[in-house]
């Protein structure tokens, strides 16, 4: 059975941030909470945890990854964003928005989109979230948490624990932080592509007939 930590919402408690970020260190999966719900996190090198991801959510092995940084200096690292991209970027994150770039050679080939080398990154806009990467010091694996067969992404924290706490090793309560996916969107080419309409406003993004 995995641990259960009830982490304040907004005032996160440091002690159980470094117990958390000390499990991720021992190759631990963990489920933490982000602005669009709840997410299964994991270390980048971390290639066990990220297979128990696909094994948990029941993904092929060309499931494209998302990475968690605290900002986009961090993850500028792991993705090729221009110049135009990153204002509009600066200008809306943190924020409910996955954003998909071409990789960098620093994001193993295993985490992109075999065909298109593409990553999306993400920086969420949840206290819990930040804290807990400030605290790692590096970005996170993520895939939202919603099981095989299912629609919706679980949201109860205790019903995670008792639903898949022997799959994970640890659950972060961190309260009710929704249900709505992020906004997904393409910034590959200099025209930005909406993949998917979610919780992030999508006015920034659209053209004008």
């Amino acid at each position: 059975m995995s641990q259960y930590f009830r982490i304040h919402p907004t005032h996160p408690q440091q002690r159980l941030l470094n117990q958390a970020v000390t499990i991720l260190r021992q190759e631990g999966l963990i489920v933490y909470p982000t602005d669009s719900g709840y997410a299964l996190g994991c270390q980048v090198g971390n290639k066990a945890a990220a297979d128990r991801i696909r094994h948990l959510r029941g993904l092929g092995t060309r499931h494209e990854f998302s990475l968690v940084g605290r900002d986009l200096s961090e993850l500028s690292l792991y993705a090729r964003v221009g110049n135009s991209a990153f204002r509009l970027l600066k200008a809306l994150t943190p924020g409910a928005y996955t954003f998909i770039f071409k990789a960098t050679r620093e994001v193993p080939r295993r985490l992109q989109d075999p065909k298109r080398r593409t990553i999306g990154i993400r920086i969420p806009d949840n206290s819990i979230t930040q804290a807990l990467l400030a605290a790692l010091g590096e970005p996170l694996i993520s895939s939202t948490l919603i099981l095989p067969g299912e629609e919706m992404p679980l949201t109860d924290p205790e019903g995670i624990r008792d639903r898949i706490g022997s799959q994970v090793d640890l659950v972060i309560d961190g309260g009710y932080c929704g249900f709505e996916p992020t906004t997904v969107v393409d910034l590959v080419e200099d025209i930005p592509k909406i993949i998917r309409e979610g919780k992030g406003d999508t006015t920034p993004f659209r053209v004008e007939p």
